[in-house]
């Protein structure tokens, strides 16, 4: 969401801001409803102004034995004028909030301009690689009879997978494993949060109304499976007074994710890529204005530390202006090496949003012993997409030899003396 009044001082700039997304002007539109809102609502106090002044009269003719029916028949006149009104003033609120909604946050100056992910620009790469080619997760999983599209679609449809044996383990290992590093190392506080929720979380980061299409939701409760632990941890301080002194707060979070994928038809469906239910350890912090630029890039670090531990090669690039999501001001996209794919593919997307979010959540801070409150900023990001690490990490650990798959060094203690997948 954004600041009406801001709007109305700097129409310019947020033209200049959403024109770099792509869109048309929005403030005519903006400021003409917000300006007929005002015209009612000023109306309103003109009328509150006048069945007050006919009230008093009416007393006042009561008080001295007269006769006040035409001062009532005018105050009920009014009350029905002023029904009216408000019935108005509330649809012109509502097809603001409804525009307003649908709009993306503002770029940072940093953002890089372009069309789609043809534009991002690199930012660094790590690692060396290992295989420039070779097998799929998908054949290697099959053959190792570990990895079973089939069984999974017979019971729930397309996009789902069934892991099996040490293959199943190794996702687990990589959940426990991030989680640890981020708590023990990156002093973030765990949190096992509410995977349903209600339709105000989704909008409060974002989801809704502009991304409904994407979530599954209950049909006997309205609640929405989560798209992302970010949806969750985020509204941990939403309507809330964060003091100054209690910030940064810094969550992290392994959930099964749900998304319908409305819309990718025929992109990244093959294997564990894009599904409709996969498990993901998220970050997200809550900062004070000023130090969310500097958090960006410590979440950034936090999420490529945890590749750099599984010696996962990978880059990091920052998104153009056509490429960054709705919410997010910045962008940063960790994209882990594929040997089955001969390229990289994102694993971890990384954004600050400012006070967009908090804006929508009403999220705020003020110093300690001061009355005035200001927005929060918030950030998230993927530390990292647990099923995307497992395909990194079969894809980068196979064993040509014999098909199998070595256990990173990191994951042994988690994989009860496994050090390499392999048949049967």
């Amino acid at each position: 969401m954004f600041d009406i009044r801001a709007i109305r001082n700097e129409p310019e700039f947020f033209d200049k801001g959403w024109a770099r997304r792509g869109l048309e002007a929005q403030t005519p539109s903006i400021l003409s409803l917000d300006e007929k809102r005002r015209a009612v609502q000023t109306s309103l106090q003109e009328l509150q102004a006048k069945r007050n002044e006919e009230s008093r009269k009416i007393g006042e003719i009561k008080k001295s034995g007269g006769d006040a029916q035409a001062q009532m028949d005018a105050v009920a006149a009014i009350k029905t004028q002023m029904t009216e009104m408000e019935e108005q003033e509330r649809a012109l609120a509502e097809e603001l909030n409804a525009l307003l909604s649908g709009l993306p946050n503002i770029l940072s100056d940093e953002v890089p301009d372009g069309e789609d992910e043809a534009d991002n620009v690199e930012r660094h790469k790590w690692g060396t690689i290992k295989h420039f080619s070779g097998p799929d997760h998908v054949e290697i999983g099959e053959k190792l009879g570990m990895i079973d599209f089939e069984t999974a679609a017979k019971m729930s449809g397309a996009r789902f997978v069934m892991l099996n044996g040490p293959m199943a383990r190794m996702e687990r290992a990589l959940a426990q494993f991030f989680l640890d590093t981020h708590t023990g190392e990156h002093g973030y506080t765990e949190v096992s949060p509410p995977l349903l929720v209600r339709d105000t979380a989704l909008y409060g980061t974002g989801q809704l109304p502009k991304f409904a299409e994407d979530q599954f939701s209950t049909k006997e409760t309205d609640h929405f499976l989560i798209p992302t632990a970010e949806v969750s941890l985020t509204n941990i301080v939403a309507d809330m007074i964060v003091e100054e002194e209690y910030l940064p707060r810094r969550y992290t979070a392994f959930t099964p994710c749900f998304r319908s994928e409305a819309g990718s038809a025929g992109k990244d469906t093959r294997g564990m890529l894009r599904q409709h239910q996969f498990y993901k350890v998220e970050m997200v912090s809550v900062t004070a204005p000023e130090k969310s630029k500097e958090e960006h890039e410590r979440m950034l670090d936090c999420a490529e530390n945890v590749l750099k531990k599984l010696e996962i090669p990978f880059r990091t690039i920052t998104l153009c202006s056509g490429d960054t999501g709705f919410g997010a001001t910045k962008t940063y996209d960790i994209e882990a090496w594929l040997p089955g794919q001969e390229t990289y593919r994102e694993i971890s997307s990384v954004s600050n949003c400012f006070d967009f979010q908090a804006r929508r959540m009403n999220a705020r801070t003020r110093p300690k012993g001061e009355k005035d409150t200001r927005f929060v900023h918030t950030l998230n990001g993927s530390g990292v997409a647990v099923g995307r690490a497992l395909i990194a990490v079969i894809e980068n650990y196979y064993d040509p030899a014999d098909g199998g798959v070595f256990v990173p060094d990191v994951l042994k203690p988690y994989m009860g003396g496994i050090e390499k997948i392999t048949k049967g």
